[in-house]
């Protein structure tokens, strides 16, 4: 979403205006649901985590101290929830199974979901921690040294680990390519 068009978006929010937040969200669901899949593996986890990230930022907005920083404000807060989603699968039952793509009968005919699924299954390739890495370069269009501050990892560390996965993923869909 344009920085201009979120700016004011957050503005009207601010100030009490529901279908401007709506809006606001809605330019970030694509991203949000690829981010939060990458994260959890389960639909039931995914919707809750981004359901969870729409509360947050609707109670927290007023906190946002710069406006051109939503992008990273949001995810930060939408990867808090994946982690929390995450631990307490852990401590109450069976962490998710190594599925990628959960099929969703009632979403076939989506071509938005037909576009989340091959955008996951060029991910399934990769470990966790890489599919991450993929998803906020790619998706989120994050800097390097932006993806290190938020994994807390060193900005060369992003590299190598953006070009190992990059490597993998054509090791693993085009052969004869490499």
């Amino acid at each position: 979403m344009e920085r201009d068009k979120t700016e004011k978006l957050i503005f009207r929010a601010r100030n009490g205006d529901a279908d401007a937040f709506v809006e606001l969200m809605e330019g970030y669901k694509q991203s949000m649901y690829k981010t939060a899949k990458a994260w959890l593996m389960r639909e039931e986890d995914v919707a809750d985590a981004i359901s969870e990230t729409i509360l947050d930022c609707f109670e927290h907005l007023d906190a946002l101290k710069e406006p051109r920083y939503f992008g990273t404000w949001l995810v930060r807060i939408l990867l808090n929830n994946c982690s929390n989603i995450r631990k307490q699968n852990q401590k109450y039952g069976p962490a998710a199974g190594p599925e990628m793509l959960e099929r969703n009968a009632d979403l076939r005919g989506s071509s938005e979901e037909e576009d989340n699924r091959a955008f996951l299954e060029y991910l399934e390739p990769l470990n966790e921690e890489d599919r991450r890495l993929m998803i906020l370069f790619y998706v989120w269009g994050f800097r390097t040294r932006e993806i290190g501050e938020l994994l807390h990892w060193k900005e060369a560390t992003v590299k190598a680990r953006l070009q190992r996965g990059r490597e993998k993923i054509k090791k693993s869909f085009f052969p004869l390519v490499v």
